[in-house]
């Protein structure tokens, strides 16, 4: 349940205004005590947002919970992507260059490759690896979901795609740990980091965070690669479907999403220079403040149980592409960014 941007993973919840207080007031107490300790001890606030999280995830179980904490970990981990586009030009997208984008659709490419490598090797179909290493490649969650969708249930049944959330939710918590610390320990630049991130880790919410524990500007073009990738799952779709035609010609994914359109757009009116001062240091406080709650409610929603029951081959598969993609990604920003 980690990113849920496109709402395919699960229903909205049906719920009143009501109904959604106790689980932001949760979500707001956990996020606030993050702000908190990273006030006074200079961690960074996202990864104290995960760690109390986590540590909060057994609330998961109260249904009292559920729309508020989905509402957290979905809608405004959409508007703050948007708003993180105040603090992006089009001069930043641009000083990416084509060689970023080309090495964005290799790595896609190879993960996806090194996900049916995997799979096969491990005694699985194909199609699983399709779906396990398109969920790293892409954009986590909501990939997995709208290629599963793709393939069709004789390929990928249920219970396949479960393990791949879950096992996606497990790395990239991990990632939004660790991957910061690697980027400092090739002491890369805030381009190279951002670019490094961006590209590896799965879901959004923890390439934002991981981009902003580095630095704001990591933080940046993290958000640009990310979102790149994102815009990527179209076409990758229509791959599939072409592909694996008997159950895949008849479904449908989804298209550009709106939180993206709307990143780009925002970049577009700040890169006009028309934005005020004011209001740009609001947009990026409550940005911050969107996704550091998103952060907490991804983590306390976490489905740690069924990582610890589903068994370990299955994961194999997402942690041999999950490795592929980090270090496709730290090559290229080590010898091809910048």
């Amino acid at each position: 349940m980690a990113a849920d941007l496109y709402g395919d993973i699960e229903p909205t919840p049906k719920a009143r205004w009501k109904d959604y207080l106790p689980g932001l007031m949760v979500v707001a107490a956990g996020t606030l005590s993050a702000a908190f300790i990273s006030d006074h001890y200079g961690a960074p606030l996202t990864l104290m947002a995960l760690l109390i999280g986590l540590a909060l995830n057994f609330l998961s179980a109260d249904a009292r919970l559920a729309p508020g904490l989905a509402f957290a970990s979905r809608s405004l981990l959409r508007w703050g992507i948007v708003l993180v586009g105040v603090r992006i030009t089009f001069g930043q997208i641009v000083a990416l260059g084509p060689v970023a984008l080309l090495a964005l659709l290799v790595i896609v490419a190879l993960v996806m490759g090194a996900g049916v490598l995997a799979a096969r090797r491990l005694g699985f179909g194909s199609a699983f690896g399709v779906l396990a290493g398109g969920a790293v490649a892409i954009c986590g969650a909501s990939a997995a979901l709208a290629l599963a969708t793709t393939l069709g249930e004789r390929r990928a049944g249920q219970g396949q795609l479960t393990l791949v959330l879950v096992g996606i939710s497990a790395m990239s918590a991990l990632a939004l740990v660790f991957y910061p610390l690697i980027a400092h320990v090739f002491y890369l630049s805030d381009l190279k980091a951002g670019f490094m991130l961006g590209a590896s880790i799965h879901d959004v919410a923890q390439t934002l965070g991981a981009g902003y524990a580095y630095s704001r500007g990591a933080g940046e073009i993290a958000a640009i690669v990310k979102l790149t990738r994102v815009a990527l799952l179209a076409p990758v779709l229509a791959l599939v479907a072409l592909a694996y035609p008997a159950e895949g010609a008849r479904a449908k994914g989804p298209g550009l999403p709106w939180f993206v359109v709307g990143f780009f757009v925002m970049a577009a009116v700040n890169s006009l220079g028309v934005v005020p001062f004011v209001v740009t240091s609001a947009a990026e406080g409550a940005a911050a403040a969107m996704l550091a709650c998103a952060v907490t409610a991804t983590a306390i929603r976490s489905p740690m149980r069924q990582l610890m029951e589903g068994g370990p081959r299955p994961l194999v598969v997402i942690v041999a592409a999950t490795l592929v993609a980090l270090g496709l990604a730290l090559g290229a920003a080590l010898w091809l960014i910048g």
